[in-house]
């Protein structure tokens, strides 16, 4: 079984990733609260549920990045062959 290193430059960019998600999730909870003018208390009182989608919006983030790098790993010429069957 071969060994996966995760190295501190890949902890690093997928901390980045999360923390984006979790900053879009906000942005979209500022913008409900403008959109259906409620309080801005609103902001922090619902930071559970922007961390639950933050996390919801990483998740789908990394299924489509892994989708991505199959298809690719699938599709991609190694060199000295000629084709895929």
């Amino acid at each position: 079984m071969k060994e996966t290193v995760i190295t501190i430059r890949r902890k690093k960019i997928e901390l980045v990733t999360f923390l984006i998600c979790i900053a879009v999730a906000l942005g979209l909870n500022v913008y409900a609260i403008v959109r259906y003018d409620t309080p801005w208390s609103e902001l922090y009182t619902e930071l559970l549920w922007v961390v639950v989608w933050g996390c919801g919006i990483y998740v789908l983030w990394s299924l489509g990045r892994l989708a991505f790098w199959g298809v690719y790993r699938l599709f991609r010429k190694r060199p000295g062959t000629v084709g895929r069957i």
